[in-house]
């Protein structure tokens, strides 16, 4: 890995595994107040054919980052469905770097929520998303 980056204080490994993510570890999480974040160390598994970290890893790292600092702020929910999601592309990110998402809720409701993520790419900001995610009952 070029230019490989430390993994910033206060990251942790992520917990939450999946089937998804699972080739993409690891993923490393960190939360203050409110926000949540994803990160990892860019290396081959993540790069598309151009060799720049492929949009749909920014996009799944972001809508799990969003989802997950809602459902801190909720109690007694069976979880969160992604109903919409938007995400706009600044730049890129690059083998080597350190990738990061911080992921803010902006609404909690009862039965929606909402949240805004900034993705950065050594603390260079690359991409922007928001969503909304409908809230589960407990089963």
């Amino acid at each position: 890995m070029e230019n490989a980056q430390a993994i910033p204080a206060g990251f942790k490994p992520h917990t939450r595994k999946s089937g998804l993510t699972d080739p993409w570890e690891p993923i490393y999480a960190a939360s203050v107040e409110s926000t949540f974040c994803l990160g990892l160390l860019a290396d081959a598994p993540h790069v598309n054919s151009r060799g720049f970290v492929h949009g749909g890893l920014l996009s799944a790292l972001a809508d799990n980052a969003m989802g997950l600092s809602c459902a801190r702020q909720l109690e007694n929910i069976g979880g969160l469905v992604t109903v919409s999601m938007t995400i706009d592309f600044l730049g890129t990110a690059h083998v080597g770097h350190w990738v990061e998402v911080r992921a803010t809720p902006s609404r909690v409701g009862k039965s929606l929520c909402f949240a805004d993520a900034n993705i950065y790419s050594n603390d260079q900001l690359c991409a922007t998303a928001k969503a909304v995610f409908k809230v589960q009952p407990l089963k």
